[in-house]
C-alpha cells in the first residue's frame, strides 16, 4: 500500500481514548502521512466529538503536520474512500458496562467488561453494529483495513472475518503494554526484546522472552514468580504464585487472573462495590468526567498524563504502528488478533487467534508455532474458544440456544439454571440494544 492522501476513519471518535490516537499520528507522520482524518460518532455522543474535535485541531495545529480533520455524525461520509477504519465504539456507553459489571455480582460471579457473562452481553450488544459498520466499508471502502479496538477485540474480530469479506484486524494494547513491562524489568530498550504470544484476546500466554538474541525465558519466569506485575489499570494486581508459574511454563496475560484466580478476584470486586456501590465502569466515568474538562482547557495542546489513568496506555503506540507497518510493508512482528488457519492446530481454522504476525502490505501474516500447546494452556484455551464460538452464534443470529450453551461453557459462569437466569436478565436488561432477539419464542426455540 502505497498512497500519498491518506484518509483515516475513526468509528467513535469522541471518546476519550482518541488523543492518544491523535498523539500517535503525529508523531508518526513521516513513516504515515495522514491527509485526511475523519472523527465520527453517533447523536449521543456529539458533545464528547465536539471537544475531542476541538482538542485534536488543536494538537494538529501545534504539531504543523498538514492533517485535515473532520468531525461528523455522518459514518457513511466519514468510511467513503478510506484506507483505514478504526472503530472504537461502546453500544450502550458507560452504563451498560456499569450493567455489565453488576449484573454478575449479583449472582455471584465476576463482573468484567470483556470476559464472564459481562463481556458475552457486551459482544451481543457490540457485534451487529460492526457488522452493520463492516456493510458500509464494503461498499464504500472495499480495500480498506478495519483496525478494530473495540471489546471483546477477539470475538469481534471473529465475527467479521466470519461474516464479512472486510480485511480487518483486531488490537489490543495488552501485547505492546506486556512487551513494555518485560522492556522494564530488563532495563532495556523495547525494540532489544522479542515476545512470543499465543492464544486469544485477553486469554493468551507469554511463552517466549528472547534478549539480544538469547533465550531468556527460564530467567524471566524466575523472576516473575512470587511477584506482583505485569497488570492492566483495570485489573486487580494479584500476586502469581511461583510454583504455578513455573507449571504453566508462561507468563499468564492478565486477565488469566479472573480464571486462575477466581475467588479471589471476585472477593476482591464483590467488596469494592459492597463498600463504594461502584465498580470499575463508574470509576472509569469520574475519570471521563476529569478527562474532558481537561479537554476543554483551549491551552492544552498534548494528550494529558490522566489519560494512562483510563487504561489507554501504549494505545497510539499499537495503533499506529499497526497501520504504518502496513502502508509501509515493512515486515516487522507485531501481535494481533487475526483469522487461525491452522496456527494453533488445536482450535478451528475459521476462528480468531492472538499470536505473533509479520506484518505486510496485504496484512498480518501469523507465525507458525513450530510447536504443539502443552494441555495446561490447550486445555482453558478450547474451552473458552468454544464459548467465543457460540457467543458469535447468538449474537449474529439471535440464538437463544447459543447463548444459553456459551454463558454455561464459560469457566467463570458454569452452572445451566444460574446461566439461565443470567441470560434472561441480560436479554431484559439489554433489550434496546438487542434487536436480534425479538421474541421469547425465538430465545426458547433458536430458531
Amino acid at each position: 500500500m502505497k498512497r500519498n492522501q491518506l484518509k483515516i476513519a475513526v468509528i467513535g471518535g469522541g471518546s476519550s481514548y482518541t488523543p492518544e490516537l491523535i498523539d500517535g499520528l503525529i508523531r508518526y507522520y513521516d513513516q504515515f502521512p495522514v491527509a485526511e482524518l475523519y472523527l465520527v460518532d453517533i447523536e449521543q455522543g456529539a458533545e464528547k466529538l465536539r471537544i475531542i474535535g476541538d482538542l485534536a485541531q488543536r494538537m494538529i495545529a501545534a504539531s504543523g503536520k498538514p492533517i485535515n480533520l473532520h468531525t461528523t455524525m455522518d459514518r457513511r461520509e466519514a468510511i467513503r474512500g478510506a484506507d483505514f477504519v478504526t472503530t472504537q465504539i461502546r453500544v450502550g456507553m458507560l452504563d451498560a458496562r456499569s450493567r455489565d459489571e453488576k449484573i454478575p455480582l449479583s449472582y455471584g460471579l465476576i463482573g468484567q467488561e470483556t470476559t464472564g457473562a459481562g463481556g458475552f452481553a457486551k459482544a451481543l450488544r457490540t457485534i451487529p453494529v460492526i457488522l452493520d459498520i463492516c456493510r458500509e466499508i464494503e461498499e464504500l471502502a472495499p480495500n480498506a483495513f478495519l483496525i478494530n479496538f473495540t471489546n471483546p477485540a477477539g470475538i469481534v474480530t471473529e465475527a467479521v472475518s466470519k461474516h464479512t469479506r472486510v480485511k480487518s484486524v483486531g488490537l489490543c494494547n495488552l501485547p505492546i503494554s506486556t512487551k513494555m513491562q518485560i522492556a522494564e524489568l530488563y532495563e532495556v530498550e523495547e525494540r532489544q526484546l522479542f515476545i512470543e504470544m499465543v492464544g486469544i484476546n485477553h486469554l493468551n500466554w507469554t511463552t517466549k522472552v528472547v534478549l539480544g538474541g538469547e533465550d531468556v525465558t527460564d530467567d524471566f519466569l524466575h523472576k516473575i514468580a512470587g511477584a506482583s506485575g505485569f497488570s492492566m489499570k483495570n485489573i486487580p494486581d494479584l500476586e502469581w504464585d511461583a510454583q504455578f508459574i513455573q507449571s504453566v511454563g508462561a507468563l499468564p496475560c492478565a486477565y488469566h487472573r479472573y480464571y486462575y484466580m477466581k475467588d479471589e478476584m471476585f472477593r476482591e470486586l464483590n467488596t469494592a462495590f459492597m463498600e463504594t456501590g461502584k465498580t470499575r465502569a463508574d470509576d472509569v466515568k469520574e475519570v471521563e468526567a476529569e478527562l474532558f474538562e481537561l479537554y476543554k482547557r483551549p491551552e492544552l495542546v498534548t494528550k494529558p498524563p490522566q489519560l494512562e489513568k483510563r487504561g489507554g496506555a501504549y494505545y497510539s503506540e499499537a495503533a499506529v504502528q499497526l497501520m504504518k507497518s502496513i502502508y509501509n510493508d515493512s515486515g516487522d512482528i507485531q501481535v494481533v488478533n487475526v483469522r487461525n488457519g491452522g496456527i494453533i492446530p488445536c482450535l478451528p481454522e475459521d476462528v480468531a487467534i492472538e499470536v505473533n504476525c509479520v506484518i505486510k502490505s496485504d496484512g498480518p501474516h501469523p507465525i507458525s508455532l513450530g510447536k504443539e500447546l502443552p494441555p495446561q494452556v490447550r486445555g482453558l484455551l478450547q474451552i473458552v474458544k468454544a464459548y467465543e464460538e457460540l457467543t458469535v452464534q447468538a449474537a449474529v443470529y439471535g440464538d437463544y440456544n447459543a447463548a444459553l450453551q456459551a454463558l454455561t461453557l464459560h469457566p467463570l459462569v458454569g452452572d445451566e439454571q444460574l446461566a439461565k437466569s443470567l441470560l434472561q436478565e441480560i436479554l431484559v436488561q439489554n433489550a434496546a440494544y438487542l434487536p436480534q432477539f425479538k421474541s421469547r419464542e425465538k430465545q426458547e426455540s433458536g430458531k
